[in-house]
């Protein structure tokens, strides 16, 4: 006999300006610092600083062609990404899961609607997302998704601590995509 609880289930919003310290704060936790390192998406050996601040994720809510996405469970946000409209495809960024909430389906459900609404509502054909070249962890597991690597790099933005500050110098973006048709 099964005794498990059933898992709770997850609410999708748009977030608002009064959700931008909860999501900072959701975003810095599952990258930088040791509170990351209780997940497995953790950036703290790569990169130091933040994530993100205020201002960035003020600009992605106000944004006209960009949605960031607030995942709440039990009224507690546990998760976030931004959509970005850009033409004919979709970008997907400013990913995060709770490290607590890590490794039990959680980021998968979470793309998973991001990609969704943004071939139903936005008539993308295409997800773009960039991911540090080095993460092949992370890489691997967009792979798993249907993602592909381009190998198209674009730099890492050495010297602007907004990004971080990188604790090695071999840093870039590759671009994954992933059809969603």
């Amino acid at each position: 006999m099964d005794t498990a609880a059933p898992a709770t289930a997850l609410s999708f919003r748009d977030a608002t300006l009064a959700d931008v310290d909860t999501l900072v704060a959701l975003i810095e936790s599952a990258y930088r610092g040791d509170s990351s390192r209780a997940g497995w998406t953790t950036e703290a050996d790569i990169l130091q600083g933040q994530r993100t601040d205020p201002e960035g994720v003020r600009e992605v809510v106000e944004s006209p062609d960009s949605r960031l996405l607030a995942v709440e469970r039990d009224g507690v946000v546990v998760a976030c990404c931004q959509l970005e409209r850009r033409g004919e495809h979709a970008y997907f960024g400013m990913f995060a899961v709770s490290p607590g909430q890590q490794g039990g389906g959680l980021g998968r459900a979470v793309l998973a609607e991001a990609e969704r609404l943004a071939r139903e509502e936005w008539g993308a054909g295409e997800m773009h997302m960039t991911v540090i070249s080095v993460r092949e962890d992370l890489i691997a597991w967009y792979e798993r998704r249907g993602y592909r690597r381009t190998g198209r790099m674009t730099p890492f933005p050495y010297g602007d601590e907004r990004f971080g500050i990188p604790q090695r110098d071999d840093l870039e973006f590759e671009l994954l995509v992933r059809e969603l048709g």
